[in-house]
């Protein structure tokens, strides 16, 4: 086990979005370095399939002040992960989009501040950044977000620091994270997972967008080890951290990789969709100092992995 702080204080942890790719697996980490875990999901978007064994749960909306009065005290951290995850989707209904994005935050933030918690861990993204230069971008970069779903991420992330000076906080701004437990069925959020879902589904990949575009790809794997150190390492407090690889893959070369791996897979170019960023990659440093997450998987490795448990999906 990887214990960071003082056992003493490893007791009871609130993860919420325990239905979801990454909260589930996050979830699961936590149980097995011997955490107590209650979890919440009003399962919207995640799947109670998906939750591990062993967690407390709670279902339930966190942007209803309601559930507040069923969150147990005691949890002496928070992991918030909860919300929508698409910027594609977050046009749609914006209302929504902020309300399960920033005013769940609020909620959790306030019930963080009535229970004394030790640390709050927010899932926040790149989206925040918006239209940058052709450059690794750090975290001192500006943020001027191209969709409803990044202003909310980060106006959640100047709520953390206004309410900094009573609640301890990490924000974890996610690239694009893929692999096994990502819902193949959402085609609007997760490039890696929608190409691989319609290359071995149907035999061609629909791309919205052009092939120039490029991103940072990073395995769930990476980004639970993140979440693990961010919620117990000291020098990770009061910091903005990005969750990458800090290599640019082009999405014509992400097709690629999955042309190789599931032969006679043919390509459909559409427009792109709203909110869209042409390209992005982080500038790891701090991941790899503070966290002391120094290595990644690479999108070559990756991807098989992905693949292999998609193909033994029912």
């Amino acid at each position: 086990m990887e214990f960071c702080e003082s056992q003493n204080n490893l007791t009871k942890i609130l993860i919420t979005g325990v239905g979801g790719f990454i909260g589930s697996h996050v979830a699961r980490r936590f149980l097995q370095e011997g955490w107590e875990v209650v979890g919440v999901d009003d399962f919207s978007r995640g799947k109670e399939t998906n939750v591990p064994r062993g967690i407390q749960l709670i279902h339930g909306d966190l942007s209803k002040n309601e559930i507040l009065k069923r969150l147990p005290s005691g949890c002496l951290k928070i992991l918030h992960l909860a919300g929508q995850s698409s910027g594609e989707v977050s046009f749609d209904d914006p209302v929504a989009d902020l309300e399960k994005n920033t005013v769940s935050t609020l909620n959790l933030l306030q019930y963080a501040k009535e229970n004394n918690t030790e640390r709050f861990v927010y899932a926040s993204s790149m989206s925040v950044y918006g239209a940058v230069p052709d450059q690794p971008i750090p975290e001192t970069h500006s943020c001027r977000p191209l969709s409803c779903y990044g202003v909310g991420k980060r106006a959640s992330e100047l709520y953390l620091e206004i309410f900094g000076l009573q609640i301890p906080w990490v924000s974890l701004r996610m690239f694009n994270v893929y692999g096994p437990g990502q819902d193949l069925q959402n085609l609007r959020q997760g490039m890696v997972s929608i190409y691989l879902a319609q290359a071995v589904q149907q035999g061609k990949i629909v791309v919205k967008g052009n092939l120039e575009r490029f991103r940072d790809f990073i395995f769930i794997d990476d980004v639970v080890q993140c979440w693990f150190r961010a919620a117990v390492e000291p020098a990770a407090l009061g910091q903005i951290i990005n969750l990458g690889t800090g290599v640019r893959t082009k999405v014509l070369d992400l097709l690629g990789e999955i042309q190789n791996l599931v032969p006679g897979t043919s390509v459909e170019v559409h427009e792109n969709t709203p909110g869209d960023q042409q390209g992005i990659y982080a500038e790891c440093q701090k991941m790899k100092t503070l966290l002391k997450h120094r290595t990644c998987i690479s999108l070559r490795q990756g991807l098989p992995k992905f693949l292999e448990w998609i193909q033994q999906q029912p």
